[in-house]
């Protein structure tokens, strides 16, 4: 290389990427949060943060592509390679194969951060496959041209093209049954999503939210597609609003309209709420401002097993109506309860496009054991349910084993609960194909623009 012998001068840019690469995929970060960690301590200007944002989160997507690449042109074994050698390819080759960056930039750029990072010989190789990739621009035709006569042919082309790994795209199958939908979807993963505002009833609105940029989410009655980045919104910063997909916000709206005067006695009865897993907030804060509102003579509680989370929630909801332990465990309290919302813990394979390396982080083992966590749910949420009362069973997974079939083991193991349609509750300006033929919600991020959320409700014999 011309460059032996001459120190290192990497683009700060790209060297911020390749550090964000090094902490999410060796050191368990998340790259939503790291990142706006690394940009905020940085000096770049605006251009230069949306291109790491763009190279870095684009790259966490699309790895799996991109590691097609090197597992077939390398010299040596994939799995003996560095791994940062490895994210520093994975970086070169997402510049060359799905950005605007010219060839001689995005190897020459990357390979002086490699110089730097790993050496002299190992940026030799870089530089080596690089311009390989730079020589070979219709490498992936191979998989585009394939005649794939069976699923399996079908799991590696899809896994390999979109960046997924197969089991995913297997278990999109199972659901869809239809290639071009399944691919459809794997598309929809990999952009990125605008952020979605929600304006808390009673401490903002949706005009308050579009007067700093935006426009109306459909749907939903609260909602606001972001035209700035949410930081920029002071109603957030004061707890007023809140950043939310659309398709949270519908599952919040349908669940609040089954208290709605028809469903009970009268507009004046009291009704006990719980959301059993509120995780960060999200729900539990819409539910809890929206029965503010509407139904103040009702109870709340949020409950949410991680301390540090509650602490989220409570940011949000008065402290003494945040619990803090497992749903399982509420079983052993006398509370009851009218509505319960089982958020549940879940593989979020329907929220692929908003963090770009949960894809890579879940196995078909941690399905295993989510599914047994929701049964857990669900039998404890039965059990503290009022005669009358409706359940909610909520994932962000369209994963068969998370939607169907644990509603179908449910209503099995439960004779005294029955599956309420959806319909009557859903907005009238939601399209009814969001419901699968036995009234629960479904969506998918390609055709509703959202999180792929999944929906049933249950109500409890008197």
């Amino acid at each position: 290389m011309a460059n032996v012998g001459r120190k290192p001068k990497p683009d700060p840019v790209r060297l911020l990427v390749f550090n964000l690469l090094t902490q999410v995929n060796r050191e368990g970060a998340y790259a939503n949060l790291r990142l706006p960690e690394l940009l905020k301590s940085s000096d770049l200007i605006e251009r230069d943060r949306a291109f790491a944002t763009e190279l870095g989160y684009g790259t966490l997507r699309m790895q799996g592509k991109h590691d097609a690449f090197i597992r077939e042109k390398s010299s040596r074994p994939f799995d003996e390679l560095d791994p940062a050698l490895v994210d520093l390819l994975r970086m070169g080759l997402h510049q060359l194969n799905e950005m605007r960056v010219p060839d001689h930039a995005a190897v020459g750029e990357t390979v002086e951060v490699a110089r730097m990072v790993v050496g002299e010989s190992k940026a030799s190789f870089i530089n080596a496959l690089l311009r390989e990739a730079t020589r070979n621009p219709q490498f992936y035709d191979q998989y585009e041209l394939v005649e794939s006569d069976t699923p399996k042919q079908m799991r590696e082309k899809l896994s390999i093209l979109h960046s997924h790994p197969e089991w995913e795209v297997a278990s999109f199958y199972d659901q869809l049954q239809d290639w071009h939908k399944v691919e459809s979807l794997l598309r929809a993963n990999n952009v990125p999503a605008r952020p979605h505002l929600i304006a808390w009833p009673g401490r903002s609105t949706p005009e308050e939210l579009m007067q700093i940029g935006g426009t109306p989410l459909p749907w939903v009655k609260y909602g606001v597609l972001s035209e700035k980045m949410p930081s920029e919104y002071s109603a957030i910063h004061e707890r007023r609003a809140g950043v939310q997909d659309k398709g949270s916000q519908l599952i919040a709206e349908i669940f609040l309209q089954t208290a709605e005067p028809a469903e009970v006695e009268s507009n004046e009865s009291t009704l006990a709420w719980l959301d059993m897993c509120a995780g960060p907030g999200g729900k539990a804060s819409a539910l809890y401002t929206s029965l503010s509102v509407r139904r103040p003579q009702d109870s709340f509680l949020a409950n949410e097993p991680m301390e540090h989370r509650a602490k989220l929630v409570a940011q949000v909801i008065p402290g003494e109506l945040v619990s803090v332990g497992k749903g399982q465990d509420l079983v052993q309290s006398e509370a009851r309860f009218d509505r319960i919302m089982i958020d549940a813990p879940c593989t979020g394979l329907g929220a692929l496009r908003r963090r770009p390396e949960a894809r890579w982080r879940r196995t078909p083992s941690d399905l295993k054991e989510l599914v047994q966590i929701q049964k857990e749910l669900l039998h404890a949420g039965a059990q503290i349910l009022k005669p009358g009362g409706i359940l909610a069973y909520v994932t962000c997974s369209p994963h068969i084993l998370e939607t169907k079939a644990q509603v179908l083991e449910f209503l099995k193991k439960h004779p005294d609960m029955e599956l309420l349609s959806i319909e009557p509750y859903l907005p009238e300006t939601a399209p009814r194909e969001l419901l699968t033929s036995d009234g629960a919600l479904q969506l998918w991020t390609d055709r509703d623009e959202s999180d792929s959320m999944f929906m049933s409700l249950f109500i409890k014999s008197k």
